[in-house]
């Protein structure tokens, strides 16, 4: 294999442009060691020009590596201009394209004021309040085509969701209603005993599951566990541009992806809700029939202590929750990017925005059930 050569012809300086000739010799390619760019620099420096041309020998070979070393050349020369109407074709439409598009400058970044942060922050907020309005309208139309029997939704898939998220989830809500019983009743009878009044720790479990813990740490389970499935879901959809497929088929996501989600979460959350309800008072018990308590005192304090107004506050709580729960993995599963890494990223998010919403949506119904006296 030939070294790789260049020969360098003195500028004349006398010319109207003065030119440098550089003659390439030998194997420019992967593998063979280059001259230093930086030849032509020391060249250009001792006698100044503004055009180097280049040429071959009869032993010349190149690669793509010749296209780097012209380019580390130019930056070298700064504003010299390359003449390589000598090179074979390939080159001078390389280079011209590697020159297409400028290199990009490095930004000095200017820290932003606390002013700036702030009105960057509430357009932030503003851009979420908005697209949240536009998927909730989107939402409602969907569910307004399906009451009056215009959606193509389909009751086998609302039927396939249901049994995601009800008895596929029974396991876990079982445990984790047991044990929030469990807690309360501990709770109550700390304080309680001091009193001698331990039976009423029957009310404590009791109105606490079923006004607030039942609703409230069923939905949370559930979005962390139904609302981040939603999003896995359509977003591996996104991914694989399935979604768009079906838009350019005609077929709207809203009616056929996020529909038969949002019911069926709608249908299941009331009844597991019911059912959290039932276990933690019977984890209540557990404690409290350790605690002197009789299994028939301990039921007859529940039946005093509950009332239907009660239980009709946990039910509503989780028909709001499990629609903020769907909208939360559904747009974020729709919202997702192209990549695996953005399925994962949309997974997070659902998670996130879907616990933020029922904190906030439960700290809003007890004001609102506190000032109507319910």
């Amino acid at each position: 294999m030939d070294q790789a050569t260049l020969v360098i012809k003195a500028a004349d300086n006398r010319a109207s442009e003065p030119a440098l000739t550089v003659t390439l010799q030998g194997s420019w390619t992967i593998g063979s060691k280059l001259p230093g760019p930086d030849l032509l620099a020391v060249q250009a420096n001792n006698n100044p020009v503004s055009r180097v041309i280049f040429e071959v020998a009869e032993s010349f070979s190149w690669d793509s590596r010749l296209l780097a070393w012209l380019m580390a050349a130019q930056r070298q020369l700064g504003s010299c201009s390359f003449d390589l109407s000598a090179l074979p074709s390939e080159v001078g439409e390389l280079f011209r394209l590697a020159n297409s598009v400028p290199a990009s400058q490095a930004l000095t970044a200017v820290p932003a004021t606390l002013q700036q942060k702030m009105f960057a922050g509430v357009a932030r907020l503003g851009d979420e309040a908005l697209g949240l309005l536009a998927f909730i309208g989107d939402l409602f139309l969907a569910l307004g085509r399906w009451l009056l029997g215009k959606s193509s939704a389909r009751w086998l898939d609302i039927l396939s969701f249901c049994h995601q998220s009800g008895p596929s989830a029974l396991a876990i809500i079982t445990l984790q209603s047991v044990l929030i019983g469990m807690i309360l009743a501990y709770l109550g009878v700390v304080q309680l005993r001091q009193f001698g009044a331990e039976v009423y720790v029957a009310n404590l479990v009791g109105v606490g599951m079923v006004r607030e813990m039942g609703a409230l740490m069923t939905a949370v389970i559930m979005s962390g566990r139904t609302g981040a499935a939603y999003a896995a879901g359509l977003g591996t959809m996104q991914v694989n541009e399935e979604i768009d497929a079906l838009t350019t088929l005609g077929i709207r996501p809203m009616d056929n992806l996020v529909l038969p989600r949002t019911l069926a979460l709608l249908l299941t959350m009331p009844l597991l809700c019911l059912y959290s309800n039932v276990l933690g008072m019977l984890g209540g018990g557990l404690v409290a029939t350790s605690m002197d308590v009789t299994w028939l005192l301990y039921l007859h304090q529940l039946r005093d202590a509950i009332t239907v107004t009660d239980m009709a506050t946990g039910v509503f709580k989780s028909f709001v929750f499990a629609l903020l729960i769907a909208m939360a993995g559904c747009r974020a599963g729709l919202e997702c990017g192209r990549s695996s890494a953005a399925v994962g990223q949309a997974t997070t998010r659902a998670v996130v925005t879907a616990l933020i919403y029922l904190i906030v949506a439960d700290a809003g119904l007890n004001i609102l059930f506190f000032h109507l006296g319910v």
